[in-house]
């Protein structure tokens, strides 16, 4: 069993996210690169400087899955590679790309609303669903607030527990462009 450890970096607007395990910085390496940390997530916010263009949007990129339904182990060995250049380049082999879903304005409450089927009880910014752009009705994962200082997490495959619990936690971080 592998023991694993957070080790989310952001960018300096606050936008950009990469989660690691516990494997060593590539410089630090054994000359099999055996040692060499995974990159298990990337979380991406779309900037709103101004804040007209409504809630949040994020991308989230995971490593892909070989045919046993194991992730596909990414080691960048420079900071030449690894999974936001990799998207940002738009070479998406062995990558999974996935999206919050889009909130639906409800005149009504005169705000945005997901449908969390009882889970999340209290409105706030960091509220989302994941899904994949193939099929919006597959909840991939959702986060939401339940009172003042709680929240839930619920996951699915293809992400693991410390994917999803990352990307939760980027959503507390402080981001100046999305606010």
């Amino acid at each position: 069993m592998q023991t694993l450890a957070l080790q989310p970096t952001s960018n300096l607007m606050g936008t950009r996210f990469t989660v690691f395990d516990n494997g060593v910085n590539p410089d630090r390496a054994t000359s099999d690169w055996s040692n060499v940390r995974q990159e298990l997530a990337a979380v991406i916010y779309e900037t709103n400087v101004l804040g007209f263009k409504g809630p949040r949007k994020m991308t989230v990129v995971i490593p892909g899955m070989n045919s046993d339904n194991d992730r596909i182990p990414i080691r960048p060995r420079n900071d030449n590679d690894g999974l936001l250049l990799r998207w940002q380049n738009k070479i998406m082999e062995n990558l999974i790309e996935l999206h919050n879903k889009s909130p639906a304005w409800n005149d009504e409450t005169q705000s945005y609303v997901l449908n969390f089927h009882g889970r999340v009880t209290h409105a706030s910014v960091k509220n989302f669903q994941i899904v994949h752009s193939n099929d919006l009705d597959y909840i991939v994962m959702q986060f939401g607030r339940v009172s003042d200082d709680a929240f839930t997490m619920d996951y699915n495959y293809p992400l693991c527990a410390v994917q999803a619990f990352a990307i939760a936690l980027s959503s507390f971080d402080g981001k100046l462009a999305c606010e």
